[in-house]
């Protein structure tokens, strides 16, 4: 399994990378500028020197000579080459600086103008001050060298600046990365304890936004889980129940009819009767179990409710009489006609039909109904049920779990069964008060 990087050494590295990238864009942005700012600041250096050599220049002859001679020694000093025109040459110009002027436009300077521009000679950038005095002009000639020496200085600031940024990014994407990953760990160490079977265990809300949800849902999941489980072992219970009742019922009359306590007939009867009602139980929770598989067969056609209703009607008429429950029939005076898998419809009908059965009491009635808008209904005239347990009465096991110990109620997986089939078929299946003040169950498909 490839070993995939902890979360504080994510947030690092992303710390790592933004500062890198936010110095190294301020340092493009800021080197610019400066070389810029250090090129403005020497041109206009060198534009005031040039106006006080002008100003101070006699331009009377042999005295200005002299004197600008003693400023051009002046200003080598500081880096400055002074080019004369109409001037003797001074020992300061050299050929680069000379030609730098001459393409500054030296010669065609007049007395009273001045020029300033930047000139390149030979790969080198020189600043060129130009003025004209009476009679001759002079520049003042400065190599770039200065500003890059200045913006070499900035660079190592600058890569200093990241260095100590990098460092200070380093530790605190380290510190914000194990503090966000704390609530996550807590988070996946409630998650690993609720892989081992445990669901009490509850994850702290806690951190930025996106981490709390992360929290909030696996206890959300937490809750749902157990819930399930505690819904799933009384189901279990319940269907153990149903299950041990035939079996119990089939191994005693096995005894009895063993020991000759009982006649043949009346055990053979009694063996019959409790086996199909065990086979039933069994094939609907193999049912249940296939109906959300593929392999799951309906073999839908149109049929005609009406016809299906009478044929259910004519078996449950006979069980109803012989349970002292008064039965009957409410038809449409036509057909209905509806696609659905008549087998499996008549399977809903039967178990609804015998849920209404065994909640009924004795001269209660039970209505088995129809009407022209393609819906079913099973009434009864039995206890009913409470107004909030309408909502899950097709949940596996839930009608058992509250009215176990209260009334006759079976496991719950006829009505899980029943709903899921309707809902496959394209129906809609569902509970609720009936007028003979018990449960009615509806099964409503659309007409052709």
């Amino acid at each position: 399994m490839r070993r995939r990087s902890s979360l504080a050494a994510r947030v690092t590295a992303v710390c790592l990378a933004v500062a890198g990238i936010a110095v190294l864009v301020a340092g493009l942005v800021a080197a610019s500028l400066v070389r810029r700012t250090g090129e403005d600041v020497l041109q206009r250096s060198l534009s005031a020197q040039a106006d006080v050599v002008a100003s101070q220049v006699d331009a009377t002859g042999v005295g200005s000579r002299v004197g600008l001679a003693k400023v051009a020694d002046v200003l080598h000093g500081q880096g400055i080459s002074v080019v004369t025109s109409r001037f003797p040459a001074l020992a300061s110009a050299d050929a680069s600086t000379t030609r730098a002027a001459t393409e500054a436009g030296l010669q065609r300077v007049g007395a009273g103008q001045s020029v300033s521009v930047k000139r390149t000679v030979a790969g080198q950038e020189y600043l060129v001050e130009i003025r004209g005095v009476s009679g001759a002009a002079f520049a003042l000639v400065e190599p770039v060298q200065m500003a890059r020496n200045t913006q070499r200085v900035f660079v190592r600031n600058l890569l200093l600046a990241l260095g100590a940024g990098l460092l200070v990014a380093a530790v605190a994407g380290l510190a914000f990365g194990r503090l966000l990953a704390r609530p996550l760990r807590r988070t996946a160490n409630v998650a690993a304890t609720m892989r081992q079977g445990r669901r009490d265990l509850r994850a702290p809300e806690e951190g930025p936004a996106e981490v709390a949800e992360v929290a909030s849902a696996v206890n959300e999941l937490s809750a749902a889980l157990q819930h399930s489980e505690s819904r799933q072992r009384e189901f279990l219970l319940s269907v153990s129940h149903e299950l041990r009742t035939p079996l119990t019922a089939v191994r005693g009359f096995a005894e009895s009819l063993v020991d000759g306590v009982v006649s043949p007939a009346e055990a053979g009867e009694t063996i019959q009767r409790e086996s199909q009602r065990l086979e039933r139980l069994v094939n609907d929770l193999l049912d249940l179990a296939r109906l959300g598989a593929d392999e799951f067969r309906l073999d839908l056609a149109e049929i005609d409710l009406a016809e299906t209703v009478r044929s259910c009607a004519d078996v449950w008429r006979v069980r109803c009489e012989q349970a002292g429950v008064v039965f009957s029939t409410e038809l449409p005076p036509g057909p209905v006609r509806v696609v659905a898998d008549p087998r499996r419809l008549r399977q809903v009908l039967d178990i609804l039909a015998e849920n209404a059965l065994r909640a009924t009491p004795a001269g209660a009635p039970i209505v088995l109904s129809l009407d022209s808008r393609g819906v079913i209904q099973v009434r009864d005239g039995g206890p009913g049920l409470a107004p909030e347990d309408y909502a899950v009465a097709f949940e596996r096991g839930a009608l058992n779990a509250k009215y176990r110990g209260s009334r006759a109620v079976g496991s719950g997986v006829g009505l899980a069964l029943a709903h899921g089939l309707v809902t496959r078929m394209g129906g809609v299946i569902s509970a609720g008060p009936a007028a003979e003040g018990g449960a009615a169950f509806s099964v409503g498909f659309v007409v052709r």
